[in-house]
């Protein structure tokens, strides 16, 4: 784990796994290799098999946080967030699906002061053939409820590489349990008037029956917290700092 003593690491990579033992080490060596000042933090969220053996082999290079039972990828990513220190935060997902080495093209918007939330989106060319065709329609409608609920015009809703200054997403207020990591984060932003940057990222998409955790059913969630978040007003405005500034 690259980290400066002197200053905060750029990035907090925050891993949610549950039951990953075939892909967490790659994952993991992938992201150590990144030319980044980087902090990862893997939360194994009651993980069964043999995740939790992996990781312990990292003691010392990344953070593990360990749930006893399973809560869900919204709770994981909250656990994780307590503990991030790094100017940005971005999620990586521990199957693999996405490509890590494009992370520095995700954070860099934010450290240069460009936004404060930047998506990569799967889809700036088209969807991906291997995607099945029930995932591929709830994308569609997850992108036009966007606009018909905020106004704005995303291509990638609920994409994974979900990148965020760190101060604003910790004073998000984040409820979610699930899935429903996604549209809470993008409710929140566009009702703070943060604009999201999408960026173009690869994408791998994997089945079922390569542990694809989730669904085309977990939708109606995914629609109702849009709505939920429609009228949504923060406690107190989350403060984002300068890329630039110290901790």
């Amino acid at each position: 784990m690259a980290t400066s003593t002197a200053d905060s690491p750029d990035v907090t990579i925050l891993v949610p796994a549950y039951n990953e033992e075939n892909t967490i080490r790659e994952v993991v060596d992938r992201l150590l290799a990144l030319p980044m000042n980087s902090e990862i933090i893997v939360v194994n969220d009651g993980s069964t098999d043999q995740t939790g053996t992996h990781l312990a082999q990292y003691e010392g290079k990344i953070k593990v946080i360990t749930h006893p039972k399973p809560g869900g990828k919204g709770n994981a990513i909250r656990s994780g967030l307590k503990h991030a220190t790094g100017k940005t935060v971005i999620i990586q997902d521990a199957d693999l699906e996405y490509f890590p080495e494009e992370m520095p093209t995700l954070i860099n918007p934010i450290l240069e002061g460009k936004s404060e939330v930047v998506y990569g989106s799967r889809f700036t060319t088209g969807m991906h053939e291997g995607m099945a065709l029930p995932n591929k329609i709830v994308n569609i409608l997850l992108r036009w409820t966007v606009m018909l609920l905020y106004g704005r015009k995303l291509t990638d809703e609920a994409t994974c590489y979900k990148a965020f200054d760190r101060k604003l997403i910790q004073g998000m207020e984040l409820q979610c349990q699930r899935f429903e990591f996604c549209p809470e984060v993008t409710a929140k932003s566009i009702r703070l008037g943060k604009k999201i940057i999408e960026v173009p990222v690869r994408y791998e998409p994997r089945g079922k029956d390569a542990g694809k955790k989730i669904r085309w059913t977990d939708a109606p969630e995914a629609f109702w917290t849009l709505l939920k978040y429609r009228f949504w007003r923060p406690s107190s405005q989350p403060s984002a700092e300068p890329a630039s500034s110290q901790d």
